[in-house]
């Protein structure tokens, strides 16, 4: 079995086992379990994505893309490659609000821009966090403060969706690079699937940059739930037999703050049907 749908799945098993019926924002109620980790050792030959159901990666890769260029509106991506993750929390402009993209590539400070030339009502600085965490790898390997956050307490009354995924942190051994990542709240069907291959699809791109090897992703959340509507398509999903891991192809020229969805892809990905679950809005 791969180590994928291995982690995955016990981590399903543990819920269904052990957790415990609670209500929800959304009203569809949850079977819930606090305190859920896993490790994902990363490498292109066997790159980390669930094979019991399709994944559909194009969609995954495009939303990294578009939060790492720093966007927050669902009309900056080319909507000829439009993912639909995002539209159901969108307002009619497109809107989310200051969400991830702008966390990592923007977060504002409490200082006023110093640039003299700047004319008119004078912005506050920002601080480029991912741009300052590969920075920070390749000066100051052994620093402990190699982290993005994306949960700015003074911003989430005006993001659309707080962030769930809420930060990420760095660890450079010798020639590889580790990341682990905090994840408040989790829909084990529909977005842990997602967040386990982003994740470890952010620290390639990173560790490539950096000019070192993927080494380990480890995943902690904190609320892991399953919405009760999805319990028997989970149930279902996880006595499928895991497949071979597909292998991961990146452009080698391509540079991390301009990356695009066709400067990556996977090939050899062989996985059992797809399995609709609605979202919980």
């Amino acid at each position: 079995m791969n180590q994928v749908d291995m982690a995955y799945n016990r981590s399903v098993l543990q819920i269904l086992e052990h957790g415990t019926e609670r209500t929800d924002r959304t009203g569809v109620g949850t079977i819930s379990l606090f305190g859920v980790a896993n490790k994902y050792k990363v490498s292109t030959d066997a790159f980390p994505v669930l094979t019991t159901k399709k994944v559909h990666f194009k969609s995954l890769v495009r939303e990294l893309c578009w939060l790492v260029a720093g966007c927050t509106n669902i009309n900056d991506q080319d909507l000829t490659k439009h993912t639909k993750i995002w539209d159901a929390w969108a307002d009619e402009n497109g809107d989310l609000g200051p969400i991830y993209g702008k966390q990592w590539r923007n977060w504002e400070t409490n200082k006023p821009e110093t640039d003299s030339n700047f004319v008119g009502v004078r912005p506050f600085q920002v601080v480029d966090q991912l741009r300052q965490a590969v920075l920070t790898i390749l000066s100051n390997p052994d620093s402990r403060r190699i982290i993005v956050n994306a949960w700015n307490v003074g911003e989430i009354p005006d993001m659309k969706l707080p962030p769930c995924h809420m930060m990420y942190q760095f660890y450079v051994t010798g020639s590889t690079l580790d990341m682990c990542m905090y994840q408040r709240s989790a829909d084990m069907a529909l977005g842990v699937p997602f967040n386990i291959t982003s994740y470890c699809l952010l620290l390639v791109l990173v560790a490539n940059q950096c000019g070192l090897k993927p080494g380990t992703f480890t995943h902690f959340i904190g609320d892991a739930h399953i919405y009760l509507p999805h319990v028997e398509k989970l149930k279902e999903q996880i006595e499928r037999r895991p497949l071979e891991l597909p292998q991961l192809i990146i452009n080698e020229d391509a540079d991390l703050f301009s990356i695009k969805p066709e400067d990556i892809r996977i090939e050899n990905y062989n996985h059992h049907p797809a399995i609709t679950f609605e979202v919980a809005v």
